[in-house]
């Protein structure tokens, strides 16, 4: 009896299967106590911010992973914000701001989770308080207070009441030497950024000559602030172009080759 063939065994090598794609993982959310406050200028007693969806007051975030809007729901007996994610029945919480504050512990990871993350009203009603933000914007605004403080300390007398006068005009001729330094070192001091900007500004000098010219007498501006004439002879000296701060022109005219005749011949007189 012939011997049966015995067949070829073909090894196939095995297969492996494709790993799953990993899903992103979700930011961790850090427990701690957190406060948020309203940003509309106004600090009532009392102030609810909306806390279940409804027909009349809509409270829903879109899910951009799903792409459908979710409604909200602040429950104190569950676990998510997301009404489709609650179980069994909800005890409705109100959210109740205080004097514009509310402060919410870190036990209460649903509302925390409602208010930082997914309430419709965040940024545009209210914010969450960030301390460690709040320190560093603390910081820079002592450093530019520290930086005007410091331009002022060593600005000269007429660089100093060109500034002054820019903002409180011309009663900056009445005070002494020490109420103009005092008053330098406030404006400094409360508006640091205008003030590094008036130091910077090459025109400054220029308008605080012009503006002392007008009151010695020297130069005239007509009644309608639209003239610059000389004092002597009422000749005019230049028209002010329209809708341009009549000090701000006259000091672009002294820039000019023209113009520059004229800026030496008054500061002469000046002196």
């Amino acid at each position: 009896m012939a011997k049966q063939a015995t067949a070829n065994k073909v090894e196939v090598a095995p297969q492996r299967q494709a790993a799953a794609p990993k899903m992103p993982a979700k930011p961790k959310w850090e427990y701690k106590e957190r406060t948020y406050f309203l940003i509309t200028g106004k600090s009532p007693l009392i102030f609810t911010l909306p806390s279940k969806h409804s027909r009349g007051k809509p409270l829903l975030y879109f899910d951009k992973e799903s792409g459908y809007q979710r409604e909200l729901r602040y429950a104190t007996n569950q676990k998510s914000p997301f009404m489709d994610e609650q179980k069994g029945e909800a005890t409705l919480g109100r959210i109740v701001m205080k004097n514009g504050i509310i402060n919410v512990p870190k036990e209460h990871v649903a509302l925390q989770q409602l208010l930082s993350l997914y309430h419709p009203l965040l940024n545009r009603v209210y914010k969450e308080l960030d301390k460690e933000q709040d320190s560093v914007n603390q910081i820079d605004w002592i450093e530019l207070e520290l930086e005007a403080l410091t331009a002022a300390k060593h600005l000269d007398v007429d660089h100093a009441e060109a500034i002054l006068r820019s903002e409180f005009g011309e009663k900056v001729t009445q005070l002494s030497s020490n109420e103009l330094k005092r008053d330098l070192m406030i404006f400094a001091k409360n508006n640091p950024l205008l003030f590094l900007e008036l130091v910077a500004d090459d025109h400054i000098q220029l308008r605080n000559t012009g503006a002392k010219a007008v009151e010695a007498g020297i130069l005239n501006l007509s009644s309608d602030q639209r003239t610059f004439t000389y004092g002597e002879g009422d000749r005019k000296l230049m028209t002010i172009p329209f809708d341009e701060h009549p000090y701000s022109a006259l000091a672009s005219y002294f820039k000019t080759d023209d113009g520059m005749e004229v800026y030496k011949a008054i500061l002469k007189k000046l002196k």
